[in-house]
């Protein structure tokens, strides 16, 4: 199924979260509520500004659709495809009850990733995502991972997009190097082959997440917003940059580590997420072995 109408979608997603409950909204404080919904207004900013530019690179605004809802979650999955970005997914996620072991029930919970994968082995590929959840006794957390796999992109825009996010590290007072030493080194639970990031970015995954507050809120929905803006720039930047079969050979060897990342090192993915969806949302076009 094709669209390139983006309001239902939203709507279908919003239907999802009813599954839980009125109650379960009446149960928020007042403060929460709006974090919530400032949340909810990121990732449709999010969703604007992404398939917007990826629209204009590609040069058309055809995507495709998934609605995957289950008895643990709603999932909405939507992808789009060209000749400059080869593919790139967006998964948009309610949970609804725990699934996996490592799980916990939350009051609220929502989940924002894309997947970008352009064409050339000049720019890398782009994870980053965004999510935030309130527990039934008042705790919150806020994270994320953003970060390039970098296959052949050059030391110079890897610098880039380091700088890019220093400047928001600094903004706010954040330490960068424990979140850019867990985007390395992962955290516990994760499998072997795990994804070989460029470490330029950061994690703000494990157990010791941020509280949501005012503070981190705006840290890191800025830090997603301006590194997601870097990257897509670096697409455009590189579109006709030439390249060597050296260079393919670094995006093949990239591709195929972020399948075995899928397969047998996310505990998510493994676990939690549907195959349907994240197969769709996350996975490289095509992968060589």
């Amino acid at each position: 199924m094709k669209s390139n109408k983006i309001q239902p979608l939203i709507t279908t997603l919003f239907i999802l979260t009813t599954v839980t409950g009125a109650a379960v909204a009446q149960e928020l404080t007042a403060e929460q509520a709006a974090f919530t919904g400032r949340a909810m207004a990121f990732m449709d900013e999010m969703d604007a500004l992404y398939f917007g530019r990826i629209a204009q690179l590609n040069g058309t605004k055809e995507v495709e659709v998934l609605e995957f809802p289950t008895e643990y979650s709603g999932h909405n999955v939507r992808v789009a495809r060209g000749p400059v970005v080869e593919k790139a997914g967006r998964m948009r996620a309610v949970p609804i009850k725990p699934k996996a072991d490592f799980q916990t029930k939350r009051l609220w919970s929502r989940f924002f990733s894309v997947d970008v994968h352009p064409k050339s082995p000049k720019v890398g590929m782009l994870h980053a995502a965004f999510t935030l959840h309130y527990n039934p006794d008042g705790t919150s957390a806020i994270g994320g991972w953003v970060d390039v796999l970098p296959g052949a992109t050059s030391s110079g825009d890897l610098a880039t997009l380091k700088q890019t996010m220093d400047r928001v590290f600094e903004r706010y007072d954040v330490d960068p190097e424990p979140h850019r030493k867990m985007s390395c080194e992962g955290s516990p639970g994760e499998g072997q082959r795990r994804r070989e990031p460029a470490c330029v970015g950061g994690s703000f995954y494990g157990r010791d997440m941020m509280v949501i507050n005012e503070q981190n809120f705006r840290f890191m929905t800025e830090a997603y917003r301006e590194f997601l803006i870097a990257y897509l720039d670096l697409i455009e930047e590189n579109q006709d940059t030439s390249y060597t079969a050296e260079d393919l050979a670094k995006q093949d060897y990239m591709r195929r580590n972020w399948l075995e990342d899928r397969f047998f090192s996310d505990p998510y993915t493994g676990n939690v997420v549907p195959y349907e969806v994240w197969a769709l949302s996350t996975l490289p076009p095509v992968v060589k072995f």
